[in-house]
């Protein structure tokens, strides 16, 4: 699904017109589909108090429909018109004419009606501006977002879903107003808008979800960017025949691990798994097999040697490099830590000249490319590659600031991966999967519970798991860091967002394929 600006929004609705779908029609699907997808949400609203705020343009007029089903539904509806009414009110309540309970906050005077109905509404409609900010909020508008948020933080309870965008939130570049208001629940019309994504506004979107409003397949958005959905993932997941053999689902090698960081090599080498390989190879320090063993059972081990305990030597690239044509994909850097020796191994390993199947770097393995050892690193790797970065990783790949990568994810990422010529993974909230090309995915999912050490390298491995069953590169990311996400949220739903752990992942994994299949 595209991810896109008001220009292409605006694009799109003139290409449906000309394809035959009138604006009328697209905000009657708009205002049926908001109710629909309030009451998916929150389920009955008989006898709800809910209190809907219209704004001048068509996101009021779409609110204004959402009310007359809602009120179809028997629940209580109050509707504020924010500013004299206009000709879009007018046709809408003309259209419907139903006894709709409609009130006017044209000025200072009419607030407190509006602050009192606050008290005892549980349900609020913000259809005021969606994407259409263009200018600092003041006056009575911000008065009525003032009130809303006093009201919501007096009473937690009371559910606040925006129409398109929160008001007050820029739909390009994610900028907020001061006053601009917390939703528990952002419906986007037709498409998501890419502001929804960018920092500080994901702060105050919520739960985000999209309503189809009869935009036909035939018309162009011109966007390069996506949002990765089940159906994309679908289409890409690899199949499981009946006869197959483990042969037939790839084999994986993991170059992982530390005396630090033992875990590591655990978590990755179990995604693979997880994700449905046939084969995992744990290309570990010698002295470190015998502990996982004890907990991976499944894999099989290349034992490295090493030049103390835990510490791999650099002579340990001959033996990776021998052994890496039997494998589909390869993983390197979980958890090998930032040692001189395990660094002139990885210097050996990763610029031989030597043919490399599909290959992720993450966490240790990008420490070293961000090193003086690493110079123009991109140009001196052969093959097809992933880089898999959070933020600091990624600060110090492209020496640019944390905060500055924050504000402008996606064009960071965008310009990495094409400055690298390499697939760049930006972890993160909706993390970014991001091509060379210039196109983009983001994954939907949001999750503090992922904020935790180790997820990464389930991430890595989960990716590598993919890959290794013959997804390309692109694909592979995406259906890794949505199978990622989506794991997350099982763990999320049984245990919460506290206290999660890369670990709890595991057996997660597999439960978020087969959710994904029963679709």
């Amino acid at each position: 699904m595209k991810i896109v600006t008001t220009k292409q929004m605006h694009q799109l609705e003139a290409h449906s017109q000309a394809l035959g779908v009138s604006p009328a029609i697209l905000m009657k699907n708009a205002g049926y589909g908001i109710a629909k997808s309030v009451l998916k949400e929150i389920g009955d609203v008989k006898d709800l108090q809910i209190t809907v705020l219209v704004g001048p343009g068509n996101n009021g007029g779409d609110g204004l429909i959402a009310a007359e089903c809602f009120h179809s539904w028997k629940a209580r509806v109050t509707i504020y018109l924010c500013g004299k009414p206009t000709q879009v009110h007018n046709d809408v309540i003309n259209a419907y004419q139903t006894p709709l309970i409609i009130k006017n906050i044209s000025d200072s005077k009419n607030i407190a009606d509006f602050i009192h109905t606050l008290k005892t509404s549980d349900l609020v409609i913000d259809s005021i501006l969606g994407t259409g900010k263009s200018r600092p909020i003041t006056g009575i508008l911000k008065d009525i977002l003032e009130a809303l948020a006093e009201a919501k933080n007096s009473r937690t309870d009371m559910y606040i879903v925006a129409i398109d965008l929160p008001t007050g939130i820029n739909a390009d570049t994610g900028k907020t107003d001061p006053v601009s208001i917390s939703a528990d629940l952002t419906l986007a019309l037709g498409n998501p808008k890419i502001g929804m994504y960018e920092f500080p506004a994901a702060h105050k979107t919520g739960k985000i979800d999209v309503v189809d409003i009869g935009i036909p397949i035939e018309a162009e958005t011109g966007s390069n960017v996506e949002l990765i959905t089940p159906s994309h993932v679908l289409n890409y997941l690899p199949g499981r025949p009946l006869f197959a053999h483990k042969g037939s689902f790839g084999k994986v090698l993991v170059v992982a691990g530390s005396s630090e960081y033992i875990g590591a090599a655990y978590l990755a080498s179990s995604a693979a798994a997880r994700t449905g390989a046939g084969v995992v190879t744990l290309a570990i320090p010698q002295s470190l097999q015998m502990s996982i063993a004890a907990q991976s059972m499944e894999s099989t081990y290349i034992p490295l040697p090493e030049i103390s305990p835990g510490v791999v030597s650099p002579s340990a690239a001959e033996i990776i490099l021998k052994n890496i044509p039997n494998y589909d994909s390869l993983l390197i850097g979980c958890g090998m830590g930032q040692n001189d020796s395990t660094r002139e191994m990885l210097k050996i390993l990763l610029y031989s000249k030597g043919v490399m199947p599909p290959t992720i770097i993450d966490a240790d393995g990008l420490n070293f490319l961000s090193t003086t050892q690493s110079p123009q690193w991109w140009e001196r790797i052969p093959g097809e590659l992933i880089v898999t970065p959070h933020l600091g990783e990624m600060s110090r790949l492209s020496g640019i600031g944390i905060n500055e990568i924050q504000k402008n994810r996606l064009s960071c990422a965008v310009g990495s991966a094409k400055k690298w010529n390499k697939i760049t993974v930006l972890k993160g909230a909706y993390t970014i999967v991001a091509s060379p090309n210039g196109n983009s995915m983001l994954s939907p999912f949001v999750n503090p519970g992922l904020a935790t050490g180790g997820t990464g390298d389930v991430l890595a491995g989960t990716i590598a798991g993919f890959l290794a069953q013959g997804v390309g590169l692109e694909n592979g990311a995406a259906i890794g860091v949505y199978i990622h996400g989506a794991a997350g949220e099982i763990v999320k739903k049984t245990l919460g967002d506290t206290g999660m752990l890369a670990s709890d992942l595991l057996l997660a994994l597999p439960r978020a394929i087969k959710n994904l299949k029963s679709l």
